[in-house]
């Protein structure tokens, strides 16, 4: 009970609010689901009987689906509570949105198709719905809106970031290659040279003069 009561704390309000719809869920299954009326000919007089069956006492694959559920939720809330770190798919609220919608159409289809019941010559049953199955369905509807509560609330993984000043390259882009080795750096220009304010800058210097492979003149001796 110490247990429970731990788990209960460490839920979070959507957390609870679904713990609340499942657990009404399984209990709802005690109600009067169903109301089955009896008519048994004695002496040519035909006398009727009514019952209520509660989702147990007649137990279907519906029933047994709405079972499944509720525990399965209640049972996944309980590990998170105590620190069961594991992954559904899509997250805990996709997945307790979808148990209680699959809940509300199996409960939904229950109250079109009502199970049947044998009976004999004598005895004649014919099936009803009680108020414990709109019960039923309510908290499957609930159900659907913790889910969705859960969902929102999620917190979602941080996104991947690019360090601060640096601009996303593009995968075609190549990146800068490395200055190759034995390659001289551009060397600085050398400062002009000072002169007096009233001194002319002098012209350029002229080209110096080529450079012949003419064999040059031989002097007279």
């Amino acid at each position: 009970m110490t247990r429970l009561a731990h788990a209960w704390r460490a839920l979070e309000a959507e957390q609870r609010l679904a713990a609340f719809a499942a657990l009404g869920l399984l209990v709802s299954m005690f109600l009067p689901w169903y109301s089955k009326t009896d008519t048994l000919v004695v002496g040519g007089a035909a006398k009727a009987t009514q019952t209520s069956l509660s989702a147990f006492q007649a137990f279907s694959f519906v029933e047994a689906a709405v079972l499944l559920v509720s525990g399965s939720v209640l049972f996944v809330l309980f590990k998170r509570a105590e620190g069961g770190d594991f992954q559904l798919p899509g997250g805990d609220g996709a997945v307790t949105m979808i148990a209680g919608a699959w809940t509300a159409l199996l409960i939904f289809y229950r109250l079109l198709d009502k199970p049947g019941l044998q009976g004999n010559q004598r005895v004649t049953a014919t099936v009803g719905v009680e108020w414990g199955i709109f019960i039923a369905l309510l908290l499957a509807l609930g159900l659907v809106y913790a889910g969705r509560r859960m969902r929102a609330a999620e917190r979602p993984g941080p996104p991947l970031r690019s360090p601060r000043g640096a601009r996303p390259r593009s995968p075609a882009q190549p990146e800068a290659s490395a200055p190759a080795p034995g390659r001289h750096r551009r060397s600085r220009p050398v400062a002009a040279e000072r002169r007096s304010p009233g001194e002319r800058a002098p012209y350029p210097p002229a080209p110096p003069e080529q450079l012949s492979f003419e064999d040059p003149p031989s002097r007279p001796e």
